[in-house]
């Protein structure tokens, strides 16, 4: 485990991410976790080996070197799939479950809210919906939003 890079990371002939350290020793198939995915995306990155063991602890990501950095999140965007909601159109009924539509960052889109419960806070203006199909949504900032998106998530809070 490290801090410090000591280390360069690229991709194996089957696109799969590999850890070489400065000692010459080299580890393929390495998957990168973010320990704080929603409150700190970019600090607390584990590479973790094969055997599911950690190789390297990296604090924050604005630390490294920029090939290292561009290949860590150009992976991590791959393996996370957190649509932000940009704006709420509609909500079919303000009593759960309901469907909402919701425009994302990825595109427009419908899910259920199941319970009342699929809101948790984050911070004082982050919120993480749980939709019913397993998608997490994320509004960063809910006093970022349109004056109807946030009256219909106050209905909700």
């Amino acid at each position: 485990m490290t801090s410090t890079p000591d280390f360069l990371l690229e991709r194996d002939a089957f696109g799969r991410l590999a850890v070489v350290f400065t000692t010459g020793e080299r580890h393929e198939g390495v998957v990168p976790v973010r320990a704080f995915p929603i409150a700190a995306p970019d600090e607390g990155v584990s590479l973790v080996g094969t055997e599911g063991h950690e190789l390297v602890w990296i604090d924050s990501l604005s630390g490294l070197p920029p090939a290292v950095h561009s290949l860590l999140v150009e992976e991590l965007a791959a393996r996370e799939f957190v649509p932000e909601i940009l704006r709420v159109k509609a909500v079919s009924t303000f009593s759960t479950p309901s469907v909402w539509t919701v425009e994302t960052d990825r595109g427009d889109t419908d899910f259920v809210l199941k319970t009342e419960e699929d809101i948790r806070r984050l911070g004082r203006t982050g919120l993480l919906i749980a939709g019913g199909a397993g998608v997490q949504f994320s509004v960063r900032d809910m006093t970022a939003l349109d004056r109807g998106s946030r009256r219909l998530l106050e209905r909700f809070l």
